[in-house]
């Protein structure tokens, strides 16, 4: 019998279950995650979009963020989408929250405006082939600077806005909001490689 992919997605705060619903919808098992023993057993992880500080406190909080950094860096397949992002980050612009240091990208927050700038707009994402993905933009951060081995992967009106380094895949947009699946399966394709 052939093992089903398991794909934690991080469960403290933000639109964690508009992924869990993609990913049930792909057949994909997906298990909330709240606190270190829920990251046994999962062969990727998805930091969703949310409010950044709120949920690095809550990492704290729980005691998630060591052992979740230690994950990823024994090479978990993760993708930060929007906070997720701004988490996954060696450097922030803005003094917080304090980011992972995982990424070699420099973020800042709320690039695009608040919450009433938000906007969705068609993109090219480069692994995604020739069809532009409908990506949705809240309260956006962008890439400011890319280091060595940090492949770009979609920008937007001169920002970098989708990137790729080793097992970590970040978005500053939201896929989870439209019914284009095809990023996250491009995420599970990371997995199962």
């Amino acid at each position: 019998m052939v093992k089903k992919t398991t794909v934690g997605v991080l469960a403290l705060q933000g639109d964690f279950l508009e992924h869990i619903k993609i990913l049930e919808k792909l057949e994909i098992h997906a298990k909330e995650i709240r606190l270190p023993q829920d990251l046994d057993g999962i062969d990727g992880i998805i930091m969703p979009g949310g409010e950044s500080t709120t949920i690095a406190n809550l990492l704290d909080v729980f005691k998630l963020r060591e052992p979740l950094i230690k994950k990823i860096k024994n090479g978990l397949p993760v993708w930060g989408t929007c906070a997720g992002m701004i988490l996954l980050a060696k450097k922030i612009v803005q003094n917080k929250p304090i980011p992972f240091g995982l990424m070699d990208i420099a973020v800042s927050r709320n690039a695009y405006g608040r919450q009433i700038d938000s906007f969705t707009t068609e993109i090219k994402i480069k692994p995604l082939g020739d069809k532009k993905l409908l990506a949705t933009f809240i309260r956006a951060p962008i890439i400011e600077k890319v280091g060595e081995g940090v492949e770009v992967l979609g920008e937007y009106d001169g920002n970098i806005v989708a990137v790729r380094q080793k097992n970590m895949l970040a978005t500053s947009f939201h896929p989870e909001l439209t019914a284009d699946t095809r990023f996250h399966e491009y995420f599970i394709s990371l997995i199962n490689n």
